[in-house]
């Protein structure tokens, strides 16, 4: 089911970054308009024009913690920069590094919110799962983040803040692929993701292809109709979990307003290819009838199914099918023609189920109100 460990000792750092209030800041904005802004600021500082490049690159694509790092500009400007046009940071409060190399980060917010990231290395591979909110209001019953309950949205830095802090911690661990799977559904927080994708992809910014950008979904039908619509060529993922309406109204509670027939309707209309995420719960969704059922909707939209073993701490009270049987499961998938992959459990010894580690540093809160967040905003 997952990797063999190399038996190395597991990592913990622990560090305090302060972080001041802020309202939104030239890190909210995509590119085009930060760079904008920026002109606007040189322009009134009586600035060089280019001085706007020196600047505008700092922001993502050769980006600085604050602009004392920015030694290339007069110590003065630097001054005024810090003022006028500050850039907030994400306080890292921890980092777990796992014998296989995943590191997972806890962030703490402006706001004393925690949120996580994991950065899994592959090869050459670095992907970086992020999250979109604070919390989750679906309450998927096997999500340990779900169980948690909402608290807010992330606002556009801090969501791609978390690729930006990676970046200044190391370079080269700049993530090559990016995945909206962490903390939060993304496309109930569409106003700040949409705007986040540009940031992810533009060459001004992180210059991430968009074909390594990955949108995971319950299937919030408001959303995937707004990223059809973007002429990128993003990936989306959605969650299924279950094959069918029955099972699924017991897991995943959005099924109420977001019917699995609905959902296979919009997979089908997204004019690139779609992956199914499917969790493996042991006795639960991991049977032939089931196997078979989540086949006829795979070929229904041509969808490439993921089975992902399910993390023993994200479990609640569901037990993780075993290796060979997610294995069978992949088989019976196959033999009906669909293409099938098995994720490989990274980070087994770091609590690495999305949710965890938030839990175990902060003490249960009682979840706020979700309804001033949770409409998705497709204009």
């Amino acid at each position: 089911m997952g990797g063999k460990l190399t038996g190395k000792p597991v990592h913990h750092y622990v560090y305090t970054v302060p972080t001041k209030p802020v309202s939104e800041t030239i890190l909210d904005h995509a590119p085009a308009a930060a760079r904008a802004e920026i002109e606007v600021f040189a322009s009134e500082a009586g600035l060089p024009k280019y001085r706007v490049n020196q600047i505008h690159r700092r922001i993502w694509q050769q980006p600085v913690g604050s602009w004392d790092e920015a030694t290339e500009l007069p110590l003065d400007l630097r001054k005024i920069l810090a003022d006028k046009l500050p850039l907030p940071r994400l306080g890292k409060e921890t980092v777990q590094v796992s014998a296989d190399g995943t590191r997972k980060y806890l962030w703490r917010l402006e706001d004393g919110e925690a949120i996580e990231s994991v950065l899994i290395p592959t090869g050459s591979r670095r992907t970086l799962c992020i999250s979109s909110q604070a919390g989750c209001a679906l309450g998927c019953v096997f999500c340990a983040t779900g169980r948690m309950g909402f608290r807010r949205n992330l606002s556009v830095w801090e969501i791609a803040g978390q690729v930006r802090e990676i970046i200044l911690e190391d370079p080269d661990l700049k993530p090559t692929n990016i995945v909206f799977m962490g903390m939060g559904e993304p496309l109930l927080n569409w106003v700040a993701v949409d705007k986040v994708l540009t940031i992810l992809n533009d060459a001004q910014g992180f210059g991430i292809g968009a074909r390594h950008i990955t949108v995971s979904t319950v299937g919030v039908l408001p959303g995937i109709e707004a990223l059809a619509a973007r002429p990128e060529q993003f990936r989306l993922a959605i969650s299924i979990h279950a094959p069918s309406d029955e099972l699924r109204h017991t897991l995943m509670p959005i099924n109420t307003k977001y019917p699995l027939v609905d959902v296979i309707a919009a997979a089908g209309q997204f004019d690139r290819r779609v992956t199914f995420e499917y969790v493996m719960l042991g006795g639960v969704n991991d049977g032939p009838r089931e196997a078979s059922e989540l086949a006829a909707l795979a070929r229904e939209c041509r969808a490439f199914v993921n089975l992902i073993p399910l993390h023993p701490g994200g479990a609640g009270n569901f037990t993780p099918t075993t290796a060979d049987d997610i294995r069978r499961f992949a088989g019976w998938l196959r033999r009906e023609g669909v293409e099938v992959a098995i994720r490989k459990s990274r980070g087994m010894d770091i609590a690495a189920a999305c949710g965890q580690l938030r839990a175990e540093r902060l003490r249960r809160r009682p979840p706020r109100d979700a309804e001033h967040h949770r409409d998705v905003h497709v204009a």
